[in-house]
């Protein structure tokens, strides 16, 4: 018995060896790529971020190949149907709506709006995903907890003391394709929960203290608001950890900008319900983000066997080194810049123009926005709920065919470009899996990890480039042929 742990833990190990190995080269390479890319991005619109791989038709509507390491890898990480679904959301989006909606300019709303205004175009691609994400992400979260009720229903009536999770007391109908180091994750996680009464004091305490505190950072957020928001909040976090775990796309500015609608809304032009809305989008993004983080970072203790209450604890450490270090950073940039967040700028901060006008419609209310838009947000909520419940219906033989309909919402408002790359990391993985499944199965996190954290490295030096004013030698664009021709004319006269 002893000979045989021995063995495995020898297989596990030099199999780890290699997984890292294989982690550390990709990485490598996704860093050097992005260094590469770095070259020919000295303006805007430049560089292969903006290669118009599908034609320049097709680029003016976001379908095109990026050469995202970033992106490839989460394709090569999410589920086929996940990656599908959010390229059929670009294509009903981009490819059909909105170029139909983009005819009745001037009819459903005025033709001289800029493209950034949400009382055009853009607030049926904002509105709309909303719609459809909450639709998806309320549906579900009444599911599990229809479910888990009905569970612990039973089990007070059984009178089952033995605090264990109702799942967790359940035997595993197919043991069998179970792996001993799946089994292992799961007991070990199980082993070490935070206990439910715990988190559900701090979120009281938390909420206690926000109510408190905040109305007198912003006066005209009111403590009712934030109770109200606090009492929401849970439904729409569970909501945004569901989404990111789908699609490892944390939705929290969606959520953000329904409570910037609804409290600005609530609170009037007259009574500062522009910053009202502002800081009520704050509250409620801390709140859903933590939830999505908390998810993931669980996720990855589970993985490395690592304790949930060890994961939390490190949470509340960098939550409160943040406290600190976050208002630090700003004021040094506050300082160094002076012209922070003003258009034109080196730092124009375009978010803060961007929600700061979602304020000032918000404070109008739904009344303001652009004609049908309303009545196609009520028809995308019903058919986000209807692909649910087809999905129920259907078992998991179907369900696995059926569209997700969150990860159809995402590309709705920034479009579809990131799906393609999403789908080219589908493509390798679906490849490598006919070639050789095993290998695959073992190594292509680890492929598909090294392509993020190798992309995502690169931001620092980049960062650190942009701040001491380095700047990109070459600007590589792409134009028709016939604006080619008259930019020829224009550099030889």
């Amino acid at each position: 018995m002893i000979i045989r742990h021995v063995k495995v833990s020898n297989v596990f190990f030099y199999r780890f060896r290699k997984q890292v190995k294989a982690l550390g080269k990709f990485l490598s390479f996704s860093f050097l790529w992005g260094f590469f890319q770095w070259f020919y991005t000295a303006g805007d619109g430049c560089g292969f971020v903006e290669f118009p791989s599908l034609g320049l038709k097709a680029y003016e509507n976001k379908f095109f190949f990026d050469f995202s390491a970033t992106y490839v890898g989460v394709g090569m990480i999410c589920p086929y149907i996940i990656n599908i679904s959010v390229l059929l959301g670009g294509i009903l989006s981009w490819g059909l709506m909105w170029p139909l909606i983009d005819t009745k300019k001037g009819d459903w709303y005025a033709a001289d709006l800029k493209p950034s205004s949400l009382h055009g175009l853009q607030g049926y691609k904002v509105f709309i995903a909303i719609a459809m994400i909450l639709g998806d992400g309320l549906y579900n979260f009444f599911k599990v907890l229809s479910r888990t009720l009905t569970v612990l229903f039973f089990q007070l009536q059984r009178k089952d003391a033995t605090g264990a999770l109702p799942i967790a007391d359940r035997s595993s109908p197919e043991p069998s394709r179970i792996s001993y180091n799946d089994q292992r994750r799961t007991q070990l996680f199980l082993k070490d929960q935070i206990p439910t009464w715990f988190a559900v004091a701090g979120y009281v305490a938390i909420a206690a203290i926000s109510t408190a505190t905040l109305p007198h950072i912003f006066p005209e957020l009111k403590w009712y608001y934030i109770l109200v928001i606090y009492i929401f909040a849970p439904a729409l976090a569970f909501c945004n950890a569901y989404g990111c775990g789908l699609t490892d796309w944390s939705l929290a500015s969606t959520y953000g900008k329904l409570a910037i609608f609804v409290i600005g809304a609530w609170a009037g032009a007259s009574h500062g319900g522009v910053l009202a809305g502002l800081a009520a989008c704050g509250v409620m993004m801390n709140i859903v983000s933590t939830a999505s983080d908390l998810s993931q970072d669980f996720k990855t203790g589970y993985l490395t066997l690592s304790s949930p209450r060890s994961m939390f604890v490190s949470q509340l450490i960098g939550t409160a080194m943040g406290c600190i270090i976050s208002p630090c950073v700003f004021w040094l940039f506050f300082k160094a810049f002076k012209d922070l967040g003003t258009p034109g700028s080196q730092y124009p901060a375009p978010y803060a123009t961007v929600y700061r006008n979602m304020a000032i419609l918000g404070v109008d209310g739904f009344s303001s926005l652009p004609k049908n838009c309303l009545y196609l947000c009520y028809g995308f909520f019903g058919a986000a709920i209807l692909i649910n419940l087809i999905k129920d219906v259907l078992g998991k033989k179907w369900a696995r065919f059926i569209p997700n309909p969150m990860a159809m919402a995402i590309p709705f408002y920034i479009g579809p470009y990131f799906a393609i790359d999403m789908c080219v990391g589908s493509l390798i993985l679906f490849i490598w899996e006919k070639i050789d499944k095993a290998k695959a199965d073992a190594f292509g996190p680890a492929v598909a990890s090294g392509l993020i954290c190798g992309d995502g490295i690169w931001t620092l030096p980049s960062a650190i480039l942009a701040l001491v004013g380095v700047k990109p030698p070459i600007c590589m664009k792409f134009l028709s042929r016939r604006t080619n021709a008259k930019v020829d004319a224009f550099l030889g006269s």
